[in-house]
């Protein structure tokens, strides 16, 4: 009788677990976005009668159902440290962690995006930039994969690979190499961006090769809020925030900032982002296709057209002191056939700044 009675309780509370998760399903608000992953979530389908004897209504009541369960972000954690700790797995959602880093794994060299990126670059160098007299530059961003890969044990590009496979096919450009002035620590740790306040030596080693000085007198402030990069909700683990630093410099405090999407100025950085769904948004208000700078206290004449990712949003301020203008221009939002509505090319510096990760995922540009 006792061990009946047990096999009852048992089945009572595991009837209680499953429908009482069910009901808090059922009745739970639906939740349109996921903070911790950046990411809307699915909302209940549409039922009609084409989508149910077609499957499309349970493939999408499956996602909904997976997105919208309770606790959700909750059990993803248990289930990240379960795989880390216990199963000893090297990585989670396709992140790894490794002294209190974390990366995205991005893996082989893939060499028609290369190609690809190549090819638009090329594009905007024959419709805009051929027979006149401008400057043309290119540098590739290594990602965190480069400092902490072989450490780890994980898998990266053939960055050397890359960076040759590129030059070689823009043989207009001038390459110059940041691999050198970079170093894990300059990165944020769950972000997979650098941090403004430890590339003053990057930057000043990009001026100087295209014949600009930057004085490197920057003071350093720290936003308000805590950051939370792109992998700390991918990675789902119990990381701490970090602290988000910018600079500031004399010559920077008139420049402006010319938004063509809203017609209106922006500010260099903007603190209410730093608190919101993408807090790298707090250096030039986040992705954008095209944006000038116009520093009235610089010292020459010379300008820049910077062709660029999101790295370029917290770099481009330090480079600023050296140029008269600086146009920021990111062909993942604006196709290139469209600049010259917006550009005058004329006898600027031009400068191809990318991201291993974007060259090697090229497919996001026009």
């Amino acid at each position: 009788m006792p061990e009946k009675r047990k096999d009852m309780a048992l089945v009572a509370l595991t009837c209680i677990f499953l429908y009482g998760f069910l009901l808090w399903a059922v009745l739970k608000p639906v939740d349109a976005q996921s903070a911790s992953e950046r990411r809307p979530l699915a909302a209940p389908p549409a039922a009609s009668w084409n989508a149910v004897f077609s499957g499309v209504y349970m493939t999408d009541f499956e996602k909904y159902a997976l997105d919208q369960f309770p606790l959700r972000d909750k059990l993803r954690t248990v289930k990240a440290l379960t795989a880390l700790y216990a199963f000893r797995q090297k990585d989670n959602n396709g992140v790894y962690l490794q002294d209190g880093y974390i990366s995205k794994l991005d893996y082989p060299l893939d060499l028609r995006s290369v190609d690809y990126a190549a090819s638009r670059f090329r594009y905007v160098y024959e419709q805009y930039l051929a027979g006149k007299d401008m400057a043309v530059y290119l540098s590739v961003i290594p990602d965190k994969n480069y400092y902490m890969a072989a450490e780890h044990g994980a898998p990266a590009l053939d960055y050397a690979g890359l960076a040759d496979a590129l030059g070689a096919r823009l043989d207009f450009a001038q390459y110059i190499d940041l691999f050198p002035f970079l170093e894990l620590s300059d990165y944020y740790r769950t972000d997979s961006h650098w941090r403004q306040e430890n590339i003053t030596d990057a930057a000043q080693h990009l001026a100087g090769q295209m014949g600009v000085t930057l004085s490197a007198g920057y003071t350093r402030h720290l936003a308000e809020a805590p950051f939370y990069g792109v992998y700390y909700g991918q990675a789902a683990l119990p990381l701490p925030g970090e602290e988000l630093y910018y600079l500031s410099h004399a010559a920077l405090e008139d420049c402006r900032v010319y938004d063509y999407e809203t017609g209106m100025n922006i500010p260099l950085y903007d603190p209410e982002q730093a608190a919101g769904r993408d807090p790298y948004a707090f250096f030039l208000a986040g992705p954008k296709s095209l944006l000038k700078i116009e520093n009235p206290q610089a010292t020459t004449g010379k300008e820049l057209i910077l062709f660029r990712d999101s790295f370029g949003s917290s770099i481009a301020p330090l480079l600023a002191e050296g140029y008269a203008s600086i146009t920021l221009v990111d062909i993942r939002y604006i196709s290139p056939s469209m600049l010259g509505r917006f550009i005058s090319f004329t006898d600027q510096d031009v400068l191809f700044l990318y991201s291993a990760s974007v060259l090697n995922n090229s497919k996001t540009i026009k």
